[in-house]
């Protein structure tokens, strides 16, 4: 019985605070080992949260329930109020077995040959009378094998009185998974647990250091003092120096550096296990000092990677983070990596350098990273919202204020639009006229050339500008021109937005940008037409826009489309009593697609799955259905991860996404799928359809066929225009249940023509004109500083096709937590409030785990930060409740949001709650409630 699944539910009670009982205070001896925490030995204890001053973080119960009762809290109206501890303590109730308690995996923070001394200290409460005992026990797991469980010790109970369960133990192999857990009394008496410490008294500094408890580095003879002791060479070898080069190479710090030879692939360098001194859930930081030297190479790239064997499952290799080295001077590589799971091998390894280039390290070090406090909003003074900071912008002063970008010139004409282009009016509002004059350039003999201003002094940092143009072409082009509004912010390139243009109308630019550290030179300017191409540009507009103004319209069209109606009609015997009666209804659930990208390694993290199962109804996989991933070498199936994470989503009731299908862009096709002749790929297309869809029949709500087709065309290059098409109806035969969707990247942010929204509505005519089921239209959603105005012109656009369109893989990026939170609330306000979009995807939450930096919600270690409450505000703010009462015809009114709720009546004689589901509709939904 006790190998039964952890199927718990953990609840955190929140009371107000209030006066202990008195007869407490004034009997302490009822407290016989009152505050007994304090002593317990606390040294390198390896119990995370050992006090529950963190609630029950990295506690888990087994299938009961649980809860902390905090310091403050005091009487809590049941029998616990003689029974207090100094400080937090859990209360582990709804037990139905003697077996069920608390647990906590400590499987990384355990070495082989070590003892631990274990020390909890215990009390009950209950129907009980007399003592019971309370066992301290350890749950071995192996892959393979039976379960197996070690007594540590035990100790009787009594109600009222603290207790010391005491023991120790010695592994001589720590198992795939070990457990430790507090269990043992009668079913229905609660288990009342206020510290355990589980610490190794015998361990030496370094011992203390490889449980993870201190900052200390992890890696040992990390400046090579001790020669190579614990350094290996990755498919190479190693040496050991005090000088290179006559004596032009020496080491940065310390006496010595090691260096990597010999070297005959990429991955070759030099490498030290660090089994058993790393610890999951924990987040790592790397600093490496490295350089190359050899072979005519001057720079070349070098990574710290981590090799991560877990037992039943493919090797792992985890990138952690790279820098571009020299044969000059030695750099500095900077990372963070945290393990989700409980490996059995963990390597860490320098790579990178061509082959025949030798890799030196100077020095590694890993260390628990410090967690960075969060940081402050920024302080904007006077942000000027609105105001246009592009001098002269309607020309009125000739061209002063420009210059021209290269040997172009500039003068002014007349006859561009008067009014300011779509974008910009919505954002603005009410405006002033343009004046109808615009700049010409003329003699443009390369595309950078065109009109420039320096807006350096005006540019305020952690501001999103919007930006807006009038801009057309002369003749003498060959085809499609594209027109850039671009910013120099010092050698760094800024797009601000974009158009094609393949006639002599003008045509509206809109887009943003946004800068984050302090620059030294910031030039604005509009390019792109090829040489000899004039160009014309008008009511140049750059403004710091109030995106957080926009939102009190968005809530509005949320309301129009995403609630309805909803009369609850009550009947049934007594119901004629009821007007009058109290009625309140809670929402529990919002039926609005929310999902979000996983991996097969998050899912060993159980912190991530509370996290996600509670704040996502969608599933995407980031690699792990992908044909590199599940046939990485002709006929080698990988099924394995994709199967874990179906089983996960179809466990916790989370529809999934398949993410995809193909790939069309060249760089992601494996190597053995490109050496294939046309008709053996066209073979191996077929295979990969029917082995994907027939094995997952049913399962995936959505396919993403084949994936940016608007920047990639692989398989259409090889196998013809007809095999996109071909793909959608394959797939659409083998399983007719999945939407099939096109999915493609900056459609929504005016930054890439090849994407724009026409194109991607040409691209989608022309599949359907080709009998391709195309069911879905999806924007990846990976964007910089949104404004509002400009993604809602692209929602528009295509939904002018009448297809349900998702954001699919939805991040954005600052380091400002602050401000990436707004980011994040500008899309999923946008999404929400627009009748085309019935979902929104993101592409992950968790930090270390994400395709971008600075794009998180939830810190390594599963800290939700400022972007993360914003998002939780949020689904908050998308529950309707409401409180009433019953009307003399027996109903009650209200408007919610689509969704689950459940109604709570109270009547004389007893109280009524019945659930009920709101789907869409335009007319009111009238919900019989039969009592």
């Amino acid at each position: 019985m006790k190998g039964l699944p952890i199927c718990c539910f953990i609840s955190r009670q929140h009371k107000h605070p209030s006066k202990r009982s008195e007869e407490t205070m004034e009997n302490p001896q009822l407290m016989s080992n009152s505050g007994c925490s304090e002593n317990l030995n606390q040294a390198a204890n390896i119990i995370v949260n050992h006090d529950f001053s963190n609630g029950l973080h990295s506690w888990h119960t087994n299938c009961c329930n649980g809860f902390v009762v905090s310091a403050e809290c005091g009487d809590r109206g049941k029998p616990l109020s003689s029974l207090r501890s100094s400080g937090n303590y859990a209360v582990v109730t709804n037990r139905t077995k003697c077996w069920q308690g608390l647990e906590q995996d400590i499987t990384s923070r355990v070495l082989p040959g070590s003892t631990y001394s274990v020390s909890a200290c215990v009390g009950v409460s209950g129907p009980l009378s007399g003592s019971t005992d309370v066992l301290a026990t350890l749950k071995l797991e192996n892959h393979g094998s039976a379960t197996s469980y070690m007594l540590i010790g035990k100790t009787s109970v009594s109600k009222e009185k603290w207790e010391i369960v005491e023991g120790t133990f010695s592994l001589l192999a720590v198992p795939e998974r070990l457990v430790f857990y507090l269990e043992g009394p009668s079913p229905g008496v609660e288990l009342l647990i206020d510290s355990v410490v589980i610490s190794c008294p015998s361990s030496s500094e370094s011992e203390s250091a490889s449980i993870g408890a201190g900052d200390d580095n992890i890696i040992i003879n990390p400046k090579f003092e001790d020669g190579l002791n614990n350094w290996s060479g990755r498919g190479c070898k190693v040496a050991l120096h005090d000088s290179m080069a006559d004596g032009k190479i020496v080491p940065q710090s310390g006496k010595a550096f090691a260096s990597a030879t010999e070297r005959t692939q990429n991955w070759n360098g030099i490498q030290q296990e660090i089994t058993g001194r790393v610890q999951r859930k924990l987040a790592y930081s790397v600093a490496a000092v490295v350089r190359i030297f050899g072979n005519n190479v001057t720079a070349a790239t070098v990574q710290a990677t981590l090799w991560v064997q877990t037992p039943g499952r493919n090797d792992q290799y985890v990138g952690i983070a790279n820098v571009q080295a020299t044969d000059k001077d030695w750099v500095q590589l900077q990372g963070k990596f945290l393990l989700n799971g409980s490996p059995s091998k963990v390597v860490i390894y320098l790579e990178g350098p061509p082959p025949g280039t030798d890799l030196l390290v100077n020095s590694l070090v890993v260390k628990h990273a410090e967690k960075t406090p969060p940081s402050p909003a920024p302080v904007i003074e006077n942000p000027d919202f609105g105001v246009n900071i592009i001098t002269n912008s309607q020309l009125d002063d000739s061209t002063n204020g420009w210059f021209p970008l290269g040997n172009c010139n500039l003068s002014v004409g007349s006859g561009s639009p008067h009014i300011l282009p779509p974008m910009a009016r919505a954002s603005l509002g009410v405006h002033e006229p343009l004046s109808g004059r615009y700049i010409h350039v003329k003699n443009r003999t390369q595309t950078w050339m065109g009109p420039a201003q320096m807006i350096t002094d005006k540019v305020k940092l952690f501001l999103t500008y919007q930006v807006s143009a009038w801009v057309r072409i002369g003749s003498g082009a060959n085809g499609p021109e594209n027109v850039n509004v671009a910013l120099g912010v010092d050698n760094q390139w800024v797009n601000g937005g974009q158009v094609e243009i393949n006639d002599d109308r003008w045509h509206e630019i809109g887009g943003s940008f946004r800068i984050e550290k302090q620059p030294s030179k910031v030039m604005v300017y509009i390019q792109g037409p090829g040489a000899g191409v004039d160009l014309m540009v008008a009511g140049v507009q750059i403004f710091p826009v109030n995106r957080e103004a926009r939102f009190k319209y968005l809530r509005h069209q949320a309301d129009k489309i995403r609630k309805r109606d909803i009369v609850l009609k009550f009947s049934g015997a007594g119901s004629s009593s009821l007007p009058g009666t109290n009625v309140k209804v809670v929402q529990t659930q919002n039926s609005f697609p929310i999902g979000s990208c996983m991996s097969r390694t998050n899912i060993d993290n159980e912190d991530f799955i509370n996290f996600f199962v509670k704040n996502f109804n969608w599933a995407v996989f980031g690699n792990e259905l992908k044909w590199y991933w599940t046939e990485p070498q002709q006929g080698n199936l990988n099924y394995k991860d994709a199967d874990d994470m179906v089983a996960l989503c179809q466990k916790h009731n989370i529809e999934t996404r398949g993410h995809c299908i193909f790939w069309e862009v060249q760089a992601t096709v494996q190597q053995w799928i490109q050496a294939l002749n046309k008709d053996d790929l066209m073979k191996a297309v077929q295979n990969r359809l029917t082995d994907l869809l027939t094995r997952y029949k049913g399962k995936f709500k959505h396919y993403d066929v084949n994936n940016e087709m608007l920047h990639g065309s692989y398989y259409q290059d090889r196998l013809g225009k007809d095999i996109r098409a071909n793909m959608f109806k394959t797939a659409n035969q083998l399983d007719p249940s999945a939407t099939l969707f096109v999915n493609d990247y900056h459609i929504e942010d005016g930054c890439d023509t090849r994407s724009c929204p026409e194109r991607y509505i040409e691209h989608i005519l022309d599949l359907q004109e080709q009998g391709a089921p195309v069911g879905g239209i999806g924007i990846q959603g990976h964007i910089d500083n949104p404004v509002g105005p400009v993604v809602c012109t692209a929602l528009d656009k295509l939904g002018i096709l009448g297809l349900p369109i998702w954001f699919t893989e939805l991040d954005v990026s600052s380091i400002n937590e602050h401000v990436r939170g707004e980011d994040l609330e500008v899309m999923l306000r946008e999404a929400f409030a627009h009748p085309a979009v019935e979902g929104v995807m993101l592409w992950g939450f968790w930090e270390l785990f994400m395709s971008r930096d600075n794009a998180h919600l939830v810190n390594a270690e599963g800290d939700v930060n400022e972007t993360g409450k914003r998002f939780l505000a949020l689904k908050h703010e998308w529950l309707s409740h409401a409180r009433g009462q019953v009307d003399v015809q027996g109903q009650f009114n209200f408007r919610g949001f689509h969704g689950k709720y459940a109604v709570e009546i109270d009547t004389p004689s007893k109280k009524i709650v019945k659930t009920f589901i709101v789907d869409k509709g335009d007319t009111p939904l009238v919900v019989p409630v039969e009592l």
